[in-house]
């Protein structure tokens, strides 16, 4: 198990680097359309998307996020996979994140990966987003001295087929309802292409129909007043700053993720995440500080969070779904 990256001599981790300390290839594919529009809106979000996702810590494992929660328990999946890669002496992994954004979710498979001694790193996320490539590209230069690792962050359009080869891609992510965005003519093909490239494991997270309310780019205070026209999957929004912002937004039913997905990969977990942690999160505004996560009323959360993640009645009114998959192959060993 690795420590430290300088413990190792530093090797290449790009094919086409832009500068002499950068570790990343930007190249840029977008569409025009309603595909500009989500664009426009993370381009415009800027750095304030990142710190309503991540939260306002430094340190990549702080999950200090608007959904912290939801957070660890994606990551402790992803984990688990990693843990299980390595134990079996993988020599390459190869990851994918489809939707990156500012790119965290892949810093933080990156950095755990190579702590685990896996010796070769393959992994590329791509976004609508421009500015939010730009944001990744710049906080990946933590990774520069990473040995065995090939990093890229592109801007691309998920609705285009994916360039990867079938069963190439040993984690792919597609997380924060990035397919929440995606039209609902366009769905069927990007499932069937996740699904396609994923050797070992795919992991899809999205927001839910009966989810609190959620304007994606920034906190929801922000917003001078929202709708979402369920008839049209549009969500308009009128922010504090003046700005007028509208895009594509599906709110999914557990139903609508399984019958997706479902004819391409084995799905061998399907859940909600977060029914009850953020109903009950205090408000440093208003309520007293609680003591630690590990009283006996978080204890109670935690345990009502299993026992209804799953219920019908109950899934679809979390904050996300969760769905982990493999190939059909792999699902039924």
């Amino acid at each position: 198990m690795r420590t430290s990256p300088n413990s190792m001599r530093p090797m290449p981790i790009v094919e086409y680097p832009m500068a002499s300390h950068s570790v990343l290839t930007l190249t840029s594919r977008r569409k025009s359309g309603v595909h500009a529009e989500i664009a426009r809106a993370y381009d415009s979000a800027g750095v304030h998307y990142l710190t309503y996702a991540d939260g306002p810590g430094r340190d990549l494992f702080d999950f200090g996020g608007r959904y912290s929660y939801g957070d660890r328990r994606i990551w402790t999946a992803i984990e688990a996979r990693l843990v299980a890669l390595a134990e079996a002496g993988c020599e390459t992994l190869r990851v994918l994140d489809v939707g990156c954004g500012p790119g965290t979710w892949l810093r933080r498979v990156v950095a755990r990966a190579w702590a685990l001694g896996i010796p070769q790193i393959e992994a590329r996320g791509f976004d609508i987003s421009g500015e939010q490539i730009a944001i990744a590209r710049m906080r990946a230069n933590d990774l520069r001295d990473y040995a065995g690792l090939r990093l890229r962050f592109e801007t691309a359009d998920m609705t285009d087929p994916l360039p990867e080869a079938t069963g190439s891609v040993d984690l792919c992510l597609c997380l924060n309802g990035v397919l929440n965005h995606v039209e609902m003519e366009h769905q069927p093909a990007v499932s069937a292409e996740l699904a396609r490239v994923t050797r070992g494991a795919l992991l899809v997270s999205v927001r839910t129909v009966g989810s609190q309310p959620s304007i994606f780019v920034d906190h929801v205070e922000r917003a001078i007043t929202f709708r979402q026209d369920h008839r049209t999957n549009r969500l308009a929004i009128d922010l504090a700053d003046g700005q007028h912002i509208e895009f594509s937004s599906h709110l999914f039913a557990a139903h609508e993720l399984d019958m997706l997905f479902a004819p391409h990969i084995g799905i061998t977990r399907l859940c909600g995440l977060d029914l009850f942690h953020s109903r009950f999160a205090p408000d440093p505004r208003w309520n007293p500080e609680e003591g630690a996560e590990a009283d006996p009323f978080h204890a109670d959360l935690e345990k009502l969070e299993h026992a209804y993640s799953t219920d019908p009645h109950f899934i679809d009114h979390a904050t996300h779904l969760l769905m982990l998959a493999e190939p059909h192959s792999a699902a039924e060993r």
